[in-house]
């Protein structure tokens, strides 16, 4: 008889119990002020989560001289997608890196190798802009910045880093390999149809390159 009371006090508590949960959240999507809640409560939880993609988009090398010149730049061990190697696309990623004044389209992609002890750029274009993938040999970036003493803004990248860089514009840029061995790989993408015409380039924008 005591046993059969037992389980008839605790039957009648989980059906309690199972009761106010549904009607204490209904009580609570009832009142007022339950959606500016569950509003903060969302905006919270998305704050999150843009925190977490930025701490994942952010160049682990990365630095206030890199920002100077538009630049990103990343081990490739870092942004490896599978035991291939390494594959993304830098118009997004140099978007997702906050990187303002590159090509958002590409109109005309150019792509080519540097040897060690060359150069390539050191002009200006007038009519785009232009993205730039760079890997493969220590290089020297330029781009021209008039906020700085010397009218540009310059960084190395080490041959085992993989740089994204744009170059807005008007504004002159160069590429200088100074490795002793490798050669500097990249990809440039711009904005419009290149003209390497006068009128649109100033080529030798620096002479002690």
């Amino acid at each position: 008889m005591s046993t059969q009371r037992r389980t008839s006090f605790i039957n009648s508590q989980t059906t309690t119990s199972q009761q106010i949960r549904p009607s204490v959240i209904t009580w609570f999507l009832q009142r007022p002020h339950s959606i500016p809640i569950l509003l903060a409560i969302f905006l919270f939880l998305a704050w999150i989560s843009l925190r977490v993609q930025l701490v994942y988009h952010t160049p682990p090398h990365s630095s206030h001289r890199d920002a100077l010149v538009n630049l990103v730049r990343f081990h490739a061990s870092h942004i490896a997608k599978d035991n291939r190697g390494w594959l993304f696309d830098p118009i997004v990623l140099a978007l997702d890196s906050g990187l303002s004044g590159g090509a958002v389209t590409c109109s005309s992609l150019h792509v080519g190798e540097i040897r060690p002890g060359k150069r390539r750029g050191n002009h200006r274009h007038h009519h785009c802009n232009e993205t730039f993938l760079i890997w493969g040999a220590a290089t020297r970036f330029r781009l021209e910045n008039s906020e700085q003493d010397d009218g540009y803004a310059e960084v190395t990248i080490g041959r085992d880093e993989i740089a994204v860089a744009t170059s807005p514009v008007d504004k002159a840029h160069a590429l200088v390999n100074i490795d002793s061995t490798r050669s500097i790989f990249f990809i440039g993408c711009q904005d419009s149809v290149m003209n390497n015409s006068a009128s649109s380039t100033d080529f030798n924008v620096w002479k002690d390159l």
